[in-house]
């Protein structure tokens, strides 16, 4: 079958599209991908610098939507169903995934955005509900907001009557991060003053910060009385370090959202978590933007543009078109 290889840990350049042998499916459910999902920790692997490092050549992604081909009795799956997946290696025209980790997908989801919902929408749902326990009419403000996670994010906190403040880089992603939920936007260097206006400076209950370096401290300065900030990743590369002393001054919480480290924990939670944003979808609540969509053979493309922050939103990559 077709997919894409990390050959070399050289990022975009490394990947090459090859054939690769069918995953065996024994006790698992067997997806044939329509599409893939693009994301941050994707570039991260390619370039060696992910937490679990992989050995090359392997095939990066790690969320899929597709057509069950074949499904253990037991795991509730049928040949012919539609389905989202969370597995190892995604980027190929079949993977064979966890029967707790496949969702069953509504009519109404468009496959090639399904491809993109698990990651982005259980890091964002685990950051706010479980970690922050954000509550309605709460003020939340969040980083790298046009990103994946980001506008799943601001897409989230409107479905939770949240109050969103994104912070873009440039006017273009500010129009996106309307659209997908945010109720306020801040860009350029004096983003934090900005967020003192729009708060009458009271600062926020929630920062969301998928992105660490220096936006870390002037975040934590921003945090209202006991306000929590969630810390979701480094997208900017350097980790920062805080003086707690500062949480004393506001009886405020720094946080980890791991969502993967739960997942593995507690096996059921993807599914929960799945169930909840399905209901919100279904009610209207939860709008997802459509991906932009490019060929399996362009994933190098797609992580260029995460790699220089030029993407927008969600991509996905397409392998609709190979028999």
């Amino acid at each position: 079958m077709r997919a894409v290889l990390a050959t070399t840990l050289t990022g975009p350049e490394g990947l090459r599209t090859g054939e690769v042998a069918e995953p065996d499916g024994r006790d698992r459910v067997v997806v044939d991908v329509r599409y893939a999902g693009v994301a941050f920790p994707d570039l991260l692997q390619t370039c060696g610098r992910y937490q679990v490092r992989r050995t090359a050549p392997f095939v990066p992604g790690a969320e899929a939507a597709g057509i069950v081909r074949s499904a253990p009795e037991s795991s509730g799956f049928h040949p012919g169903q539609r389905v989202a997946v969370i597995a190892e290696g995604t980027w190929q025209q079949v993977v064979a995934a966890d029967p707790a980790m496949v969702f069953p997908l509504p009519d109404g989801i468009p496959l090639a955005t399904a491809a993109g919902l698990p990651l982005n929408h259980f890091t964002a749902h685990c950051a706010l509900v479980r970690r922050a326990r954000a509550r309605p009419g709460e003020t939340v403000l969040v980083h790298g907001a046009a990103g994946g996670v980001g506008s799943a994010a601001l897409g989230l906190c409107r479905a939770l009557d949240l109050h969103a403040i994104a912070v873009v880089s440039t006017g273009s992603k500010a129009a996106f991060a309307r659209a997908a939920g945010a109720t306020e936007v801040v860009c350029g260097a004096d983003w934090a003053d900005q967020v003192r206006f729009h708060t009458a400076g009271r600062g926020v209950d929630v920062v969301l910060d998928p992105v660490g370096g220096d936006r870390f401290t002037e975040s934590l300065r921003l945090l209202a009385p006991e306000g929590r900030l969630v810390v979701l990743g480094f997208t900017a590369g350097a980790i920062p370090e805080a003086k707690v002393n500062r949480l004393l001054l506001r009886n405020t919480a720094v946080l980890g959202a791991g969502w993967g480290e739960i997942a593995v924990r507690e096996p059921t939670y993807p599914r929960r978590q799945w169930t909840e944003l399905v209901a919100l979808l279904e009610r209207g609540r939860l709008v997802v933007p459509e991906p932009e969509v490019l060929p399996f053979t362009d994933a190098g493309a797609a992580l260029r543009r995460l790699e220089d922050r030029t993407a927008t939103g969600k991509i996905v990559l397409g392998f609709h078109q190979l028999p």
